[in-house]
């Protein structure tokens, strides 16, 4: 497998599968500016600036990474984005604390055996909706929260199609992070609400039309609601 286009201007660029195991699914959105969803865990990140190359794009465009949450597998490779090519970090205040303070056990970090050095986070959203601007469109945070307290879920509307990054909505719910079943099933409600016509998630890929989108959030919803 490789990097691939999903929708125009928007791509997959890292995963477990594309970049390295440890990875999360890393997605670009092209609107004249770059910007990166989520890092992965930091060891496949050359990987992945590989994988923008081969696209042709280049990486030095990318202004703007939005970390979904702050777990290692998603935020891991940030330190790279920021320091070559300075990249502002964008993600919400409840879970960069973890992140600005090199949190190794709120980040995951030592389930992989590594550690997280801590990181600036230079925007900080608040509330229930943020709205990111870039010349070519704009980019919608909500704040999701049930994985953990800060997770957000971003959409952009592009080409008639509404593309919902909706990392981690299978969960795990681990206490230790912080995570609240009853928030989650109201952030799910949230994404459905927006009917998506494609779902990019945080491990398992794309899901389309809007029917296999649905039914993806709902399966989990169904699931963890027994």
């Amino acid at each position: 497998m490789g990097p691939e286009e999903i929708v125009k201007g928007i791509y997959i660029v890292g995963s477990s599968d594309i970049s390295d195991p440890k990875d999360c699914s890393v997605y670009l959105i092209d609107l004249g500016e770059l910007i990166l969803i989520d890092t992965g865990a930091g060891t496949g990140t050359e990987t992945v600036i590989g994988n923008i190359i081969s696209l042709g794009l280049d990486p030095k465009r990318i202004t703007t990474v939005i970390l979904t949450h702050c777990h290692i597998d998603h935020v891991g490779g940030a330190h790279v984005f920021k320091g070559r090519y300075g990249s502002r970090i964008v993600m919400h205040e409840l879970d960069a604390a973890a992140v600005e303070r090199g949190d190794n056990r709120m980040t995951a970090a030592y389930w992989y055996g590594v550690d997280f050095a801590p990181l600036d986070v230079d925007v900080k959203l608040a509330g229930k909706e943020n709205r990111l601007s870039f010349p070519g469109n704009e980019i919608v945070c909500l704040h999701t929260p049930g994985h953990t307290p800060g997770s957000i879920s971003v959409y952009v509307d592009t080409g008639g199609k509404r593309v919902l990054f909706g990392q981690d909505i299978h969960g795990p719910f681990l206490a230790e992070f912080g995570a609240n079943i009853s928030h989650w099933q109201k952030s799910m409600e949230m994404l459905l609400s927006l009917k998506a016509d494609i779902l990019c998630e945080g491990h398992f890929g794309t899901y389309r039309p809007n029917e296999r989108v649905t039914e993806y959030i709902e399966r989990y919803l169904d699931e963890y609601g027994e």
